[in-house]
């Protein structure tokens, strides 16, 4: 299987929660001691250059991600031995219904269906982990219609990639092709159907992903 092809092969995109400090608090939640994670459908892929779509009455935010490609199977995989389970990267963004959240969220009921809309996950080609040596040190940005709204390093996670590998492996098994989303930089904000989102990963000035992404109203199938 190759990895290249994680969007058809992978079972599972696993999504971690406020892993930078800036963003919980932008958003009035506590800044975890632990990691904590949330599950999204792998039918929310969409690739470059294909639309983001606006369900109806949702106001839509933008959450900039690295994802970390799994490489090989693994559970209760400690932190020092985690390197060895990535396979690579991709650059994604973790869309979100986020009045849709809130009311869930104040309901104290889960929030699946806010993060799991059809194309709610966008991402990027697979980029090999030799590409990025330091995964500490990744920049992402992500603009709308060419105004920047994020900007971050890699290095600002609070918990870093073997953390989360161990984390995660510690309840699930990982397999080859999954997805980890390591979490968003602050500045997540809406963007409305007519605007494009535009994003980039890079490693010292090299950009290694840059992604578009035009956003639609979301059209339901007439009733009969």
């Amino acid at each position: 299987m190759s990895l290249h092809d994680f969007i058809n092969t992978g079972r599972t995109i696993i999504a971690i929660g406020r892993n930078y400090s800036e963003h919980a608090k932008e958003l009035g939640n506590a800044v975890p001691t632990s990691p904590f994670f949330f599950l999204k459908p792998t039918s929310s892929y969409i690739t470059d250059g294909q639309s983001i779509e606006i369900p109806e009455n949702a106001e839509v935010h933008h959450e900039l991600e690295m994802a970390v490609i799994i490489g090989k199977e693994g559970r209760d995989i400690a932190a020092e031995d985690a390197d060895e389970y990535i396979g690579g990267y991709a650059l994604a963004l973790d869309m979100t219904a986020r009045n849709f959240q809130q009311v869930a969220k104040n309901k104290g009921m889960p929030w699946t269906a806010s993060k799991g809309y059809d194309t709610f996950t966008p991402i990027g080609d697979f980029i090999p982990k030799e590409d990025i040596p330091d995964y500490n040190n990744v920049d992402l940005s992500l603009e709308i219609d060419g105004v920047v709204k994020q900007k971050g390093n890699t290095k600002d996670m609070i918990f870093d990639i073997p953390a989360l590998i161990e984390n995660v492996s510690s309840i699930m098994r990982l397999q080859p092709g999954d997805v980890i989303l390591t979490g968003t930089p602050s500045g997540v904000g809406p963007v409305k159907a007519g605007e494009t989102i535009t994003c980039e990963l890079s490693v010292n000035g090299k950009v290694l992903s840059h992604l578009k992404f035009p956003a639609i109203d979301r059209v339901r199938p007439a009733k009969h």
